[in-house]
């Protein structure tokens, strides 16, 4: 990378059992929809194509609730079923897809992956200030981490064919909304060029 270029990193958001595989807690809303768009597959190949670190988020729910609050629908639902959660339970690991070699992987209890833990400074440490965005949902956990990130002083794209949500119509409408609250979406080879530019 050149002196003076900018820092890139990949937040991999919610690429885990409970939530893209049909046996996870939200299997029966994101299963069908996320394996329908080959999503994963994408988002896998752009993981191992970046040439950038990768961050991993997974929601988990500690014994204690950790830094969870329930003041959502989507809060109050998982700590209701929050042993499905736990840190070691079988639904919170990453999917097989993506959980080759050993992934750097950063837990917590919000919707942002970028809340409720020391993901940013540890990026800031690094010197990254741009993030490009993968995961499920785009309208939930994508969409809140890439404005929270935006909020926080990074410029973040978000990578439109690595993500995916319930229905098309949602997540068409988020990504509408996060090409005007973020830097700008990006398709996979089109953050690969940018990437590759840089190096």
């Amino acid at each position: 990378m050149n002196h003076g270029q900018p820092r890139a990193a990949v937040l991999a958001l919610h690429w885990q059992v409970n939530v893209v595989k049909p046996e996870g807690f939200f299997g029966p809303m994101l299963a069908e929809p996320v394996a329908r768009s080959g999503v994963v597959e994408r988002a896998a190949r752009f993981h191992g194509a970046a040439g950038v670190p990768v961050f991993f988020t997974r929601f988990t729910v500690p014994e204690g609730e950790g830094g969870l609050v329930r003041n959502t629908a989507f809060m109050r639902a998982v700590g209701d079923a929050q042993e499905a959660f736990r840190p070691d339970a079988p639904g919170a690991l990453l999917i097989p897809e993506m959980a080759g070699g050993t992934p750097t992987v950063v837990d917590n209890q919000k919707l942002s992956g970028l809340a409720g833990n020391d993901l940013a400074a540890r990026l800031a440490e690094q010197g990254v200030d741009t993030l490009f965005v993968t995961g499920v949902a785009t309208n939930l956990t994508v969409e809140q981490t890439a404005r929270h990130g935006t909020d926080l002083g990074f410029t973040v794209h978000v990578i439109s064919d690595c993500v995916t949500a319930a229905d098309d119509a949602t997540h068409t409408a988020s990504l509408a909304n996060l090409e005007l609250a973020t830097a700008g979406c990006l398709t996979a080879r089109e953050a690969l060029a940018r990437l590759h530019a840089r190096s």
